[in-house]
């Protein structure tokens, strides 16, 4: 059993403490790391915030080995081709790391933020088919020109393209079926926080059968795609889904090997913070890391 593990990094940081925290993430051994991509989140809204493809940027240049990514980018204050764009230069940054994260947006601050009226489920999910259907032809089709209801490219030329071919690899997050049809379609890697409305907040055993039944819903829809289950990677962000995941090695231990038998193919883990959301003690996560690495298998 195999598993690659992940670091979600939020862009609180600039410059070189940003630098060396991307640093001290890739000598714990992680595969791969993640930031958020907002303008404010949560309760840190008004905290120092960052964008994330710059912070990704930084590092790209602090680290070698590391897969990077947003976790994720949205619609709510992004457009295709702008993304497409940057997600071509942190391609061409990381030396061919980088891994655009991509999700439909949530209604708040975000979404408020560049004016408009508030989206239905049914028009946000729409919005975000359009946006991963031109973002992924923009980054192929050289030149590109498409027209939708939510967005347009006119002979868009992204010169050289990206080093990973034909384009960066996309990670889809969604949980209801629209958008998981999307990940099907589009995706290389299928993207889950669990319960979207209410992240963290499930009893255990309710939060695991919920991945579950997902992991049940995307093999149907890759079999009515006809697309094969094991060419689309699985990643949970572990640290929305169980309370105080690293509160001892074994059960972070114990916890991945749980999303390992469902059939997640990676985890991702919330860096430590002092305070507030992800508040955690950096030795216990650092036991903990090393624990799961002696476990599992992670292949690069």
């Amino acid at each position: 059993m195999s598993v690659r593990l992940g670091a979600l990094v939020l862009p609180e940081s600039a410059g070189p403490r940003a630098a060396a925290r991307w640093r001290q993430v890739e000598q714990l051994g992680f595969d791969h790391a993640w930031t958020l991509d907002h303008l404010s989140w949560r309760t840190l809204r008004g905290a120092p915030w960052f964008d994330a493809m710059t912070t990704l940027t930084t590092a790209a240049a602090a680290t070698s080995t590391l897969r990077l990514g947003t976790l994720v980018a949205s619609p709510n204050f992004r457009h295709p081709v702008l993304t497409a764009a940057q997600a071509m230069a942190l391609d061409h940054a990381s030396g061919g790391r980088f891994v655009l994260g991509v999700g439909a947006g949530a209604a708040g601050p975000d979404d408020n933020a560049l004016g408009g009226e508030p989206l239905s489920p049914a028009r946000r999910a729409e919005r975000f088919a359009e946006f991963v259907t031109v973002a992924d032809r923009v980054l192929r089709e050289r030149p590109c020109t498409v027209t939708g209801p939510w967005y347009s490219a006119v002979d868009v030329l992204l010169a050289p393209g990206c080093v990973q071919r034909p384009r960066t690899p996309f990670a889809v997050a969604a949980a209801g079926p629209k958008g998981m049809r999307v990940a099907v379609e589009f995706a290389d890697t299928w993207v889950t926080i669990g319960a979207t409305g209410t992240p963290g907040g499930l009893p255990e055993p309710e939060a695991f059968d919920r991945l579950r039944r997902q992991l049940d819903r995307l093999d149907g829809l890759c079999a009515e795609a006809g697309r094969a289950p094991d060419g689309l990677a699985r990643l949970v962000n572990l640290s929305r889904v169980a309370e105080d995941p690293y509160s001892s090695a074994q059960r972070l231990v114990d916890l991945v090997g749980r999303c390992a038998e469902l059939g997640f193919t990676d985890v991702v883990l919330a860096w430590p913070r002092a305070d507030g959301v992800f508040r955690g003690d950096q030795d216990a996560f650092e036991r903990a890391v090393g624990a799961v690495r002696e476990h599992f298998v992670t292949p690069a």
